[in-house]
Order: C-alpha cells, then structure tokens, then sequence
C-alpha cells in the first residue's frame, strides 16, 4: 500500500462520519502520539493502542465540543477493521505524518473545522428565523445539499420531531392519572417504600396524577437501532430519516420491547401502512406512523394558525435542541493554533 491508497481509506473514512468526527479525531490523536513518541505502541498491534486512543480522543472532544463518544464499544472498536482504518494504512499513514510534521493531523482537523462551520450555517438559519418565517423545507434542506452533514440528517430529523411532540403536549397541558383499582390498605401499607419509589404513590392515596411528557433518550449516538423517545403516557418513538418498508418495520417492533410504537419516517406507502397494522400482534404494538407530509403539515399549522401560541415555542425547542446536539464553539480555531497546524501546511495531496 502506497500514501495514495491509504489518504483514499482516510477519505472515504472521513466521509462516513457524522458531524462530531469521533473517529477521525481519534486516528489524529494516535498519529500525533506516534509521532512525538508520547507513548510505546506499536501501529501493526491494535491491542497497544485501541483502548488509550480513546482516552486521547476522548480529551479532545470534551475540549472541543464538550462531549465524548456514547456509541457501543463495538462500534468503536471497529475503527481499526479492514472497513475502516486498519494498521497497514495506518503504518503509511503515520510514515507520511511523521515526515511532514503532523501534516495528516493537521488535515483531519481542518476537515473537523469545516464540518463546524456547515453546522454553524444551519444553526445561523435557526436564529435568524422568526416563528412566522421558519420553513421546515428550508431547514432540511440545508443538510440535504451540504455532503458533509448528510450523514446526521437522522438527527436532525430526531430533533424536528421532538421539538413538535414536546411543544404540542406542553401546550396541551396534558395530564396522566394513576389509579390503583386493587386498592388493599394493608399491602400499600406494607408496601409504602415501594410505592414511593415505583408508582410515585405515597400515604394512603389510591392514585396520582403528573404532567405528561416525553424525553430523548439521548443525543450522539450511533447505533441505528432501539427506542429514540419515549413518553411518560405510553408510546416510544422510533425516528428514520428513511422511507419505510415492511422489513425495517418488522426489525423496529423486534428491537423494541414495547406495546405503543409511534414510528417518524421519510414516508410510507400506505398499502405497507394497512398491511403492517392488519397483521396479528401487530395492530396493537404500532400506535401510528408519521410521515414527513405530516410533520410539513404541522409545522405549518405551528407557523401560520398558531403562530403565537405554538410556533415560537417550538422554534425556541428547536433552537436549543439543535443546540445541544450540534455545539459549536470557537474553540478549534485555539486548538489549531496552539498544535501548530497551519492551513498553509496542507498543499499537493493534502490540500483542502
């Protein structure tokens, strides 16, 4: 394997990533050890720097964006599979980095840096906006015509749907009530502490009641698979930026073990949609499927209709939510500067 091959797999690699660039920033940091010799490894031996290379990684993203990679330890792991980045390329990799004084470092950083400033245009878009002239259309349409985001439009299609589901039951003010109909005063008595701390039941109440609502399981993470909401009144949500077919359907409901399954797609045909809620044990585990039609719609009904009573809300959930998911900070510009990797380094194959 010659320095061509090896940028090829580093660039293809670069071009799977998501916006936040784990892996690569983690191949940067490893090549960089390598280089100033911080520490023993040796690059044909993944056993030698698997694990602390995360630890490097994992400094630098807290810096940069304030958070660490949550995906599996066997996503990660594979970084270093012949899909990925294995050791012959890394062997030719590091032998070019060295030579020219952290120049493949210094690339991967200035990608990272590009990809900051894509986010920071669509973050631009949001603030910029009102609640009467937000389109969805034109929001998604922003990572749809940028390559280096298309790969965390599933995000950004989580973070839509969550920010309409939440400021619609918030508004609604919905209430959820608990009753015990087995009402047995000695076993409650017995079984105070547990009531407190699973029902929510305390004393001698035969119920409760509290607000309904609905949370993100949790933002960065890889895995395409599992539960993205659940609500405290029944449905979870699975969200796809994907048209929907039977089979993704089939693996959803096998994914997750629940009795209300709210599915947010692309679209949907509705002869899968009448096929899929006929079929036995089926009907009852898929609550509803929510198409990008009809998100479009309600957005809008948010915008115009309810203007001042939903659209700035939900702009105001959008905006931080995007925000916590996307952090941008100014942060890289200070990193680059203190490493030394100047855009001027980066010419003939490594050019920008």
């Amino acid at each position: 394997m010659d320095i061509l091959e090896a940028k090829s797999k580093l660039d293809i690699h670069i071009s799977k990533q998501r916006t936040h660039m784990y892996k690569p920033i983690q191949i940067a940091e490893l090549l960089m050890v390598h280089r100033l010799g911080i520490e023993d490894i040796d690059l044909n031996d993944p056993n030698t720097y698997r694990s602390p290379s995360k630890r490097w990684r994992n400094n630098v993203t807290m810096r940069l964006i304030g958070r660490v990679s949550t995906s599996s330890a066997r996503y990660q792991d594979n970084l270093f599979e012949d899909n990925a980045v294995p050791p012959r390329v890394l062997v030719e990799l590091a032998k070019e980095n060295k030579d020219n004084d952290g120049v493949i470092e210094s690339y991967i950083y200035h990608r990272f840096k590009e990809r900051l400033g894509m986010v920071h245009n669509v973050n631009s878009y949001a603030l910029s906006k009102t609640h009467k002239d937000f389109k969805l259309n034109e929001f998604l349409s922003i990572f749809h015509e940028q390559e280096g985001l298309r790969k965390s439009i599933d995000k950004i299609y989580e973070i839509i749907v969550y920010s309409l589901f939440y400021t619609i039951i918030k508004y609604l003010d919905v209430e959820i009530r608990l009753n015990v109909k087995n009402y047995d005063s000695e076993l409650m008595a017995d079984f105070q502490e547990f009531n407190n701390k699973v029902l929510g039941i305390s004393g001698e109440s035969e119920g409760t009641e509290v607000k309904a609502n609905i949370y993100r399981v949790g933002v960065t993470n890889a895995a395409d698979k599992g539960l993205d909401m659940w609500s405290n009144f029944g449905p979870v949500i699975q969200v796809k930026h994907l048209s929907l077919t039977e089979q993704m359907t089939e693996e959803i409901t096998e994914s997750i073990k629940a009795d209300q399954i709210v599915i947010a797609c692309k679209e949907a045909e509705e002869k899968i949609i009448e096929s899929l809620l006929t079929q036995i044990g089926w009907r009852e585990k898929i609550q509803g499927i929510v198409t990008e039609k009809d998100l479009i719609y309600w957005y809008d009904l948010c915008f115009t209709k309810y203007s001042d009573t939903l659209g700035r809300d939900l702009l105001e959930n959008i905006r931080r939510e995007f925000s916590e998911e996307f952090p941008f900070t100014m942060e890289i510009d200070r990193f680059l500067k203190e490493r030394g990797y100047s855009e001027n380094q980066l010419v003939g194959m490594w050019s920008l």
